[in-house]
């Protein structure tokens, strides 16, 4: 009765979202835009958007997301952050896009500062969320591409004059794609030219993110996301093969419903009657802990690299994250990483969090071509 009542406030996919008849086969063609006011900063206009973009696997598809902008801009045109956001949920009605508060359920941070800067926020859905699933969670190449793909269709607004300069912004899963942005860049979207990468808590060590799941409290809502995401997206990962039998239907349950939305909360009770592990099987080992370990950012970043990581975090430890940035710097990479006391995984990108103001100023650094600095 309780996820009956809650579902009733789920958001609607209207067809805003629906694949045209044709569809171009160039990434980041821009399909079409609206106007959308919902929970946006005061002296800013903002718009959705659907665009195409590649899957994992190579195959065309389209994705949806949302631009923001001053209201009185500056003269000339403006750089572009590129915004890819936390975890939201799997169902295509977890889109931003289509949520209440569009901004807090993915947790970006300085949205207002932002916009006072005179910068263009760029945010993709992803995959599957707006536009037609599956959603593959987690799955680095997928959510990189769309990335890049939303400023391409970006560009083409006629409301807007963008820069050619794009700074990527990621947290949590959005980190991960983030990273995974910065891999693909330069082979994949060159004309893009990402001038930095900000990944803040990223979900990078993907198996032992998983393996930590059961020690979260709800950490099984997000289990159940991964699950599923990548059953859906590869066919050798099986979901019974992974989920304990007494708990699939619920797991199942809880994939369907998103994070930000009142029917969570029938996923919190839930995740209470999981009694033990989600998982029959280590998620680490198999099919499975073979395509987390895939989906880990591990190509080179060409771009000046900002990791922003809150030692108080319980979801993405930080000790998973400190073996992440030395195994980048081991490789030659370069990693200004820095961490923050007394910060939990979203209070890392809270308005109180002293990554927020260091996070604006590195990006201007970054904009007005100052060298970065390196922590290996």
């Amino acid at each position: 009765a309780l996820s009956l009542r809650a579902n009733q406030g789920a958001p609607v996919v209207d067809a805003f979202y629906a694949a045209p008849e044709q569809l171009p086969a160039t990434p980041g063609a821009l399909l079409r835009s609206e106007p959308m006011s919902r929970a946006i900063p005061a002296g800013a206009q903002a718009w959705r958007i659907l665009y195409t973009t590649t899957r994992a696997d190579g195959v065309p598809a389209i994705a949806s997301g949302l631009v923001v902008a001053s209201s009185t801009p500056p003269p000339g045109p403006r750089p572009v952050i590129a915004w890819a956001h936390g975890t939201t949920g799997v169902d295509q009605s977890c889109a931003p896009s289509l949520l209440t508060d569009p901004f807090a359920a993915g947790a970006i941070p300085a949205l207002d500062q932002v916009v006072a800067n005179g910068w263009v926020l760029v945010a993709t859905d992803y995959i599957g969320l707006g536009s037609a699933g599956p959603h593959a969670y987690l799955v680095g190449q997928q959510a990189g591409r769309a990335v890049l793909d939303a400023v391409r269709a970006a560009r083409q607004m006629p409301e807007l004059s963008l820069a050619e300069q794009s700074v990527v912004w990621g947290h949590s899963q959005g980190g991960g794609a983030a990273l995974w942005t910065g891999v693909l860049a330069p082979s994949y979207a060159p004309d893009v030219n990402v001038v930095g990468v900000a990944a803040l808590a990223p979900a990078s060590n993907l198996p032992g993110l998983v393996s930590n799941l059961d020690v979260v409290p709800g950490g099984a809502i997000f289990g159940s996301y991964v699950i599923q995401g990548f059953s859906d997206t590869y066919p050798d990962v099986r979901f019974d093969d992974y989920v304990r039998p007494t708990a699939q239907l619920l797991a199942r349950e809880m994939a369907s419903r998103c994070l930000a939305e009142p029917a969570v909360f029938s996923s919190v009770l839930e995740s209470l009657l999981i009694e033990g592990s989600l998982w029959s099987q280590d998620p680490a080992g198999g099919a499975f802990g073979e395509r987390l370990q895939e989906n880990v950012p591990s190509g080179p970043i060409v771009a000046p690299l900002l990791i922003g990581q809150g030692l108080g975090d319980e979801l993405v430890l930080p000790t998973m994250q400190d073996a992440y940035v030395q195994s980048r710097c081991a490789a030659g990479g370069q990693v200004d990483y820095r961490t923050y006391a007394g910060f939990d995984h979203v209070g890392v990108v809270g308005a109180d969090s002293p990554l927020v103001p260091e996070l604006l100023a590195w990006t201007q650094e970054r904009l007005d071509g100052e060298p970065a600095r390196s922590s290996c």
